[in-house]
């Protein structure tokens, strides 16, 4: 069985996907915000025009981080950010550069001022070489770095674009692989069956260490996508190694083509509904509600939601899905901001019934919406699970627009916790059933975690005298 094919950016969520991108919508947010904890709102909020002067735009992402960050944020630490990043690029395109020594002094519109005019002045002084667009660009990557965590970075015009098709499906020139940003900031590419990448001779998940000619390192899992992503038809090199084997580097001359997002795979197997979901992406819901509704019209016996190597999504896809197995009005998942105050996000009614049993299928690379899932429906006693470990994460980010139009801020805003308050933060979520397996025997004949699910599915319909 051949799982779908799509290039994933995790965000999210990292883990697989931008991949592990949970997106969340915030509307009372200054800017435009997409709730994509990566997993809440619609795109469309994404883009919505913000009201500050574009002249503005280092000032603004400023007191948007200090305002929505999930945790305390250093000003001085973002000052450091601005300046170090600025040097690199100057120093990368062989200049030297004096810039203005600034620093924090605790009133953020001040503090927002004086960033403003350090950007400006290495503009006014520098510009001329390395471009105007570019140092605003890398002023704002180091603020967003500045806090140290790999979900808050800033977006490039094309970033979102990517993301965007990303999340609402979509063709695009790729080579089909997954895309993980792992926490010692390496970036994993996993090769997706029957697709250029695995063409070329790409077989494994391996650590990334450049494409084209350019180093990866320190590269968000979202700028990599942007250089991975082209027309259909050119050539991409992607030099890369096995994991903890950086001797064995090779490259992989891939020919890109059009790749098709799609997220459900799903197929009938003696009785049992099996559906793979890949992404939760704008219409997963409705795809994964089709595949069950599909299910029991052909008399399934019982059901097995694949989210192995699932990197996450948008949260509102999420409490959809998990609403076809709760009562109305349950808690799904709720959201914990910097000040305390908890949101839950509740099911709205959709219960199909007879959705049972159900296994649901976890790995290491299960992430972000996907452990929103697998969690609420482990707290309800609806799912057995089995698999390992989850990622482990649990924050939400929102997505706003510059005031400029050029690139959005991706920001850490809140914690997630499960509807029996756990935190999985850095920790996953533990199967039930843990059975360890190589992730790339998945959907093979060697799938032992498959097989349990299936044998588990057996067991309890014969416990409860349907077998």
């Amino acid at each position: 069985m051949k799982r779908p094919a799509l290039t994933l950016a995790l965000a999210i969520a990292v883990v697989l996907a931008a991949a592990a991108l949970l997106l969340t919508h915030r509307a009372s947010a200054p800017q435009a915000s997409l709730s994509l904890p990566l997993a809440d709102a619609g795109f469309g909020d994404l883009f919505g025009g913000g009201t500050a002067a574009s002249d503005r735009v280092v000032g603004v992402a400023l007191e948007q981080l200090e305002q929505d960050y999930y945790k305390p944020v250093s000003a001085q630490a973002a000052f450091r950010g601005v300046s170090a990043a600025l040097v690199s690029y100057l120093h990368a395109k062989h200049v030297t550069p004096r810039l203005p020594v600034e620093r924090a002094t605790g009133n953020l519109s001040a503090d927002a001022s004086h960033l403003e005019s350090e950007v400006a002045y290495a503009q006014q002084h520098y510009g001329r070489i390395a471009g105007s667009n570019a140092l605003l660009e890398a002023a704002l990557r180091g603020m967003m770095n500045s806090v140290d965590d790999p979900y808050t970075v800033y977006l490039s015009p094309e970033e979102i674009a990517q993301l965007t098709e990303t999340l609402n499906g979509g063709n695009f020139g790729g080579i089909g692989v997954y895309i993980l940003p792992l926490r010692n900031h390496d970036i994993l590419v996993e090769p997706i069956e029957g697709l250029p990448a695995n063409h070329a001779g790409m077989h494994e998940p391996l650590i990334l260490q450049s494409v084209n000619g350019t180093r990866t390192d320190g590269l968000s899992a979202d700028s990599v996508q942007a250089l991975i992503r082209g027309a259909a038809g050119t050539v991409v090199r992607i030099r890369a190694y096995p994991i903890d084997k950086p001797k064995q580097a090779h490259t992989y001359r891939i020919v890109r083509e059009i790749i098709h997002v799609p997220t459900v795979f799903a197929k009938m197997e003696n009785g049992i509904d099996y559906i793979h979901l890949s992404e939760f992406g704008e219409t997963s819901a409705r795809e994964i509600h089709a595949a069950l509704l599909d299910g029991k019209a052909r008399g399934a016996k019982g059901y097995i939601l694949d989210l192995r190597d699932n990197g996450g999504g948008l949260v509102n896809s999420a409490v959809d899905i998990v609403s076809y197995f709760v009562p109305r009005g349950a808690v799904v998942v709720s959201e914990v901001d910097r000040a305390g105050t908890v949101s839950p996000q509740v099911a709205d009614g959709q219960t199909i019934p007879g959705l049972e049993p159900l296994v649901i299928l976890v790995n290491k690379y299960t992430a972000s919406a996907s452990e929103i899932t697998a969690g609420a429906l482990q707290d309800y006693h609806l799912a057995t699970l089995i698999g390992t470990q989850t990622f482990g994460k649990g924050v939400v980010q929102s997505i706003y627009q510059m005031p400029n139009g050029e690139g959005a801020l991706k920001i850490t805003v809140a914690r997630y916790v499960t509807p029996r308050g756990r935190d999985i933060e850095h920790i996953g979520i533990r199967p039930n059933v843990v059975v360890n397996m190589n992730p790339r025997l998945i959907d093979t004949p060697q799938d032992v975690q498959l097989k349990a699910a299936k044998a588990r599915i057996t067991q309890l319909l014969h416990a409860s005298g349907r077998s």
